[in-house]
């Protein structure tokens, strides 16, 4: 399988915009995006790093479902909340976090197994796999 997505841009970095769409799928796109909403306000608009919070969220719900039903406990429902945190530092801007939030309902699992499942998930997650090693990335599991 191969994903496809396409952007494009005009005018310079700071008082140019643009769109990025999702064109293998045809699911989402033009969302338009510009340097502001990657580093003041979103207006509106979207980032990569809002791109890749979405992307890493739908992964990681993902992986806790497989990792919870070879557990025996399939989930009735998980909610996942990804931020991420893209900020300046010496080297440049960086995307330097992932906090990974879920919230499970897991019929017969206690709150300590759940965390524990949340977080081989994230080591799990392929999304997280292709972060691992450049970001910082933090699971914090509570079960209802």
């Amino acid at each position: 399988m191969k994903s496809r997505a396409t952007a494009n841009w005009s005018g310079d970095l700071f008082s140019g915009s643009g769109t990025t769409t999702l064109a293998g799928s045809g699911a989402a796109g033009p969302l338009p995006v510009s340097w502001a909403s990657r580093t003041e306000e979103a207006a509106g608009k979207t980032s990569p790093e809002e791109l890749i919070a979405s992307a890493h969220a739908a992964c990681y719900s993902m992986a806790l479902s497989n990792t919870l039903a070879q557990a025996g406990h399939a989930p009735e429902k998980l909610d996942v909340e990804a931020v991420a945190t893209f900020v300046k530092v010496e080297a440049g801007w960086r995307l330097t976090e992932m906090l990974l939030s879920v919230t499970g309902s897991v019929p017969g699992m206690s709150a300590e197994q759940f965390a524990g499942a949340a977080a081989a998930a994230k080591d799990g997650c392929p999304v997280s796999n292709a972060l691992k090693g450049n970001v910082e990335i933090t699971a914090e599991a509570t079960l209802v």
